[in-house]
């Protein structure tokens, strides 16, 4: 891919956000035209969990914004303001805000997703233990359970395989129990191993 070398290049084989050296990808900027390397970044596992929002914010993994920022490249400059955004409650993000200057243009592109005007909390899935849950898992009851609508009663220890999120509400995952099709509160799963 061209745009993975000239961003490696770009970025000295970093990520452009934090500097780590592992596990690095291309992301494309939302809203970005593919191998468009003015709305690409080349970022980390860990910063692309969070931005993504499958990973809980960690503001201490975060805190490399405050020079990131300052990179010369605007697709960096939008993903360090939109991240600062959601940290503004924190005093070290609201200071870099009100030091970080964008021009109409980037600041309209940056507030294009509307990610910006959210609180930088992330709705996981998580089963009883806190574990995160992701579609596709295999979870076991732990409690017996009554299907309302339904003469089904779920019984502790059955296993739900290849159970999906319900998008909306993270406390909530469906799955099939005896052909059944059901929805089960998080609350009441453990993940499998």
């Amino acid at each position: 891919m061209k745009t993975e070398a000239e961003l490696k290049a770009r970025s000295g084989n970093k990520c452009e956000l934090c500097d780590s050296t592992s596990n690095l990808s291309v992301y494309e900027v939302p809203p970005a035209a593919a191998n468009d390397t003015d709305k690409e970044i080349y970022a980390c596992d860990i910063c692309l969990a969070q931005i993504e929002k499958r990973q809980e914010l960690d503001a201490n993994h975060w805190q490399c914004l405050t020079t990131s920022m300052w990179s010369e490249f605007p697709a960096v400059q939008v993903v360090a303001w939109r991240m600062l955004n959601r940290f503004r409650n924190e005093s070290w993000a609201a200071d870099a805000l009100d030091m970080m200057y964008l021009d109409d243009e980037l600041l309209e592109f940056a507030k294009a997703t509307g990610d910006h005007t959210g609180d930088g909390q992330v709705a996981l899935h998580k089963d009883c233990n806190g574990n995160i849950l992701v579609g596709g898992d295999s979870v076991t009851l732990i409690k017996d359970l009554d299907v309302k609508g339904s003469t089904l009663n779920a019984k502790i220890g059955t296993a739900v395989r290849n159970i999906r999120l319900v998008h909306d509400n993270p406390e909530q995952i469906e799955g099939k129990i005896d052909g059944q099709q059901i929805v089960i509160l998080t609350k009441f799963v453990k993940k499998q191993a």
